[in-house]
């Protein structure tokens, strides 16, 4: 009876090696490919292993064993290396790395984390495995593009988590946390649109519209409209860009309101919804009609991680969200439409994100809310299409107008029978 009971304590940690074998092996595959690594299948299974059992022991024991394991697994590993010759192509630090990744992983499954063991171990497979991908994007990075990556950090986890998170000022509309917070999000997006488009270049120029309009599409409006102007040749492909361009703000607004407020997401989406698919029904024609084979330069934005950029986003964002709240108190909901149809006209989000700040403090329903981010991008389309009037050619203007309008008499459309 006693024997048995023993047998079945156990037997019950198997599942826990068994798991770590798992990891160990997906590891080891990728290594065993590798024509220069010292470790394969074997080592990287009997490595996790050995972090089960060392944090098995370690319970039992004391708790340096654990740390006495992983010491063990590093010197042994940079033993096999240094026997290897100096000229060798692998100096073998990622697998050194690996190897104590993978002893790391077999520990935090004893400890219950199997999930989280196994979620990593596939990551540090991915990383293994594409090293050349990897290598080939830090060559296409620039200082710059490295600089707004650090400029991000700071405004995330340096001014970010000082700033008080209180209402402040009239109507209590100011609120530094809160606004600094929408400025991380819109620069976080913007810097996602600003690395991808470093990063395709010329090889797939409609898709720079995507990458261009989450960065900012008034800015690429006017690019593209200015070299229509200068090559003829080039209009075909501008409008593609352009129209693009204009259909990701409509994507753009969908993610700021699911990250800010998504309770207002059942009611916003069939307006912006609907403007994207007719948007996309004449886009999609023009596309049709695109040699995909042109080459198109990538649009010189600013970097939208900047300080300067940044903080200038914050004031205005600031501006429009007391402006917001003083004309919805003064006029109603009619002031906070004509603060929508103002600064919309070059810039959206920041009266989106307002209109959101008001709705989540009840200060206004959800339907002035989707009113206001509606003219918003109504009174943004306008603004463009008389940018491309002025400063693109005639044949640009002829075939954007059509693109533009269906998306923005889709919204319209959905915006009324919304109300």
């Amino acid at each position: 009876m006693h024997t048995e009971f023993t047998l079945n304590g156990e037997l019950a940690a198997l599942p826990h090696f068994m798991t770590s074998l798992a990891i160990g092996l997906l590891i080891g595959l990728e290594r065993e490919r590798s024509p220069g690594s010292r470790a394969g299948l074997r080592t990287f299974a009997l490595v996790a292993l050995f972090g089960t059992l060392a944090a098995m022991l370690s319970e039992k024991a004391t708790p340096w064993l654990l740390l006495g394991g992983l010491l063990i697994v590093g010197l042994m590993m940079v033993a096999a290396y240094y026997r290897v010759k100096e000229d060798s192509a692998d100096p073998g630090t990622t697998t050194i790395a690996a190897a104590l990744v993978c002893y790391g992983l077999g520990a935090a499954v004893w400890y219950g984390s199997d999930t989280l063991a196994i979620m990593l171990a596939i990551i540090t497979t991915v990383l293994l495995y594409f090293k050349a991908e990897l290598h080939g994007i830090t060559a296409k990075l620039s200082r710059r593009d490295l600089i707004s990556a650090l400029q991000f950090a700071v405004l995330t986890f340096i001014i970010l988590p000082v700033l008080p998170d209180k209402n402040l000022g009239p109507y209590e509309a100011i609120n530094p946390h809160q606004i600094w917070l929408m400025v991380v999000l819109i620069s976080g997006v913007s810097l996602a649109g600003y690395v991808a488009m470093q990063l395709i270049g010329q090889r797939h120029g409609a898709i720079l519209g995507l990458f261009g309009g989450l960065v900012s599409s008034t800015a690429t409006t006017l690019v593209y409209a200015r070299r229509s102007m200068e090559n003829q040749d080039f209009t075909q492909l501008a409008v593609v860009v352009i129209l693009i361009a204009n259909l990701t703000v409509l994507i753009r607004l969908a993610i700021l309101s699911a990250v800010v407020s998504p309770g207002i997401l059942p009611q916003l989406l069939p307006v912006l919804g609907s403007g994207f698919l007719c948007g996309a029904c004449v886009t999609g024609y023009w596309w049709y009609r695109l040699n995909q084979q042109q080459e198109v330069p990538v649009p010189e934005i600013k970097n939208p991680t900047e300080i300067r950029v940044a903080a200038a986003f914050g004031l205005i964002y600031g501006i429009v969200l007391l402006c917001s709240a003083w004309l919805s108190d003064v006029a109603g909901s009619g002031g906070l439409y004509a603060v929508a149809l103002i600064s919309g006209l070059t810039d959206v989000d920041a009266i989106t994100l307002s209109s959101l700040r008001l709705f989540d403090l009840g200060k206004r329903e959800a339907i002035h809310a989707i009113v206001a981010i509606s003219l918003a991008f109504l009174s943004n389309t306008g603004f463009k299409l008389g940018m491309i009037f002025f400063i693109g050619n005639t044949a640009l203007a002829r075939q954007c107008v059509s693109g533009m309008l269906a998306a923005a008499a889709g919204v319209g459309v959905a915006l009324l029978w919304v109300i």
